[in-house]
Formats: C-alpha cells, structure tokens, sequence
C-alpha cells in the first residue's frame, strides 16, 4: 500500500469515528438534560394587574418517540418549582399518531401534575394531527383546548386575550378564517394585552390580527445546529422563522426549541428546554 493511499485511509477511518462520536454525543447526551430559557418582555400595555405574570411555554414534546415518562417526570418538576401563572403548550404532544392505551394514560396523569394559577392551555402540532384522542388527553391532562378560540383573562378592569391556532401544516382551512371567533371579539372588545399561540411560525405572515406576544414551536431552533453556521435544517412552516426570537412590526415571536426529537432521534448544540417569560410594562 502507498504511502498516499495509507494517509487517505488514516483520514477516512478518523472522519468516520469523528461522525460516530458526534452520533453518540447527539443521541446519548443531547438528547438529555433540561435547560430553561427565561425571557424577560416589557411592553407598556401589560396592565398593572398583570405585571410580573409568569408564563411557562413548552412545546414538541413528542411523546412515544425518545420522550418518556421519566424525562416528562422532570419537566413538570421543574415547571412546579417556577410556580406559572400560565403554561402554554404550542403543539407536537406526541410524535406520532400511534399512542399506546397506557401512553396516554402517563401523559395524562403526568401532565395533570402541572400546576398553573391561572390555567393550561394547548393547541395541535402537525404531529397530533392524526392523534384522535389529542383532545381527550389534553382535557384530563387539565389543559383547555385553544385550537381556533380564545379566552379572556379578566383582573379589574385589566385584559389579557389569549388565542390559539390548530397546526396549518394539513386542511385547507385560511388561518384567518380560524381567527374568526377572536377577531369578532376584538371588534367588539377592548383589551390591553394580545398573545397568540401557533405551532408553525412562518404562517404569522397570513394572519390579519395584530398581536403583542406570539408563542410558536415546531422549528426545535433546528434541532442539530453548528458553531458559527446554525441549524442545518428545518421543517416546513419554520423555514422563515425557526430562531428563539424575532421583531416583526410590533408582534414579540418567542420560538421555543423543544423538548423531544423529530425525525432524527439527535440534538446537538441544542438541549431540550422550554421557554419561561415574565412580562412587566417598565
């Protein structure tokens, strides 16, 4: 064997065991571990009744793919110990269609152990699409289901509009058409603070309605990123927008990173987490 020829074997074999240990890495040790990112929003329209609200926002868990009971287990923990006014879950519950009897009934009990002052709330990712009993699961979890609705949080004279969005990804229902109900209300209503709850981020862009804080999930902040060159893919509906924070017109988008995988069981340089926010008006 040449010498040229024993150099470029000695490159290959290293490449491939480079690979390998970032496989390892990505599987073994990105995939563990909880990270939460606190965010603080100050805009002058969060009345004085809400200032400080804490809001938790998790998202694509993905139940049933490399998410468990016991890593849902920690995430709960960690959230009871923030002590959340609100918990926002902006959809991909599960990863699949296809959950067990005994997958949902941990989901459930798990999630009921969530405690939030002023309640859950929840909308459909791509991947709860075909999940027929996401609804089901949602409510026993103590969740109220915002898909294409709203509510109004009342304290004083204050109000604080939450709306929420089912997945664009499947349907050809216009996401205006599934703001109707919200939008009636404003014509009608005055509040002093919007958010807005959606699974895609890029279909923000087709969305009439204005809103102050739009919470978003699905992009996972591209799930394996590199150093100096970012996420090297997204999903589509996070093609525009898949970062943790964007300035669009006078809209606040937080992405949040997710806590499970798609697709490809790997994180790397991107650990679960959710997103933890506490809003004042100074």
């Amino acid at each position: 064997m040449s010498s040229k020829l024993k150099t470029l074997t000695k490159i290959v074999i290293l490449f491939i065991i480079i690979i390998v240990i970032i496989l390892l890495y990505s599987y073994f040790i990105g995939n563990n571990g909880l990270k939460v990112k606190e965010y603080k929003i100050v805009n002058k329209k969060i009345p004085n009744d809400f200032y400080g609200l804490k809001i938790v926002h998790i998202s694509d868990i993905h139940y049933g793919k490399n998410y468990n009971e016991k890593k849902l287990e920690k995430v709960v923990s960690k959230i009871n110990e923030i002590n959340p006014d609100l918990v926002f879950l902006t959809g991909d519950l599960v990863d699949t269609g296809n959950v067990s009897k005994e997958d949902e009934d941990e989901i459930k009990k798990i999630l009921s152990k969530i405690k939030a002052n002023l309640g859950k709330y929840a909308i459909t990712g791509n991947h709860d699409y075909k999940y027929e009993n996401w609804a089901y699961v949602i409510k026993d979890a103590g969740f109220i289901n915002l898909n294409d609705t709203y509510q109004v949080l009342y304290s004083g004279d204050s109000k604080i509009l939450i709306s929420g969005i089912s997945t664009n990804y499947y349907g050809n229902i216009p996401i205006n058409e599934k703001l109707k109900d919200t939008s009636d209300f404003l014509q009608k209503e005055d509040v002093n603070y919007k958010i807005l709850l959606i699974h895609e981020p890029d279909y923000i862009e087709q969305i009439d309605e204005d809103f102050d804080l739009i919470l978003a999930g699905h992009s996972h902040n591209g799930q394996i990123t590199l150093p100096f060159i970012g996420a090297l893919y997204t999903p589509k509906g996070a093609k525009k927008y898949y970062k943790n924070y964007y300035k669009i017109k006078t809209s606040d988008l937080y992405i949040s990173s997710g806590l499970g995988t798609s697709i490809l069981p790997f994180r790397l340089f991107n650990k679960p987490s959710f997103n933890f926010y506490r809003l004042v008006n100074n």
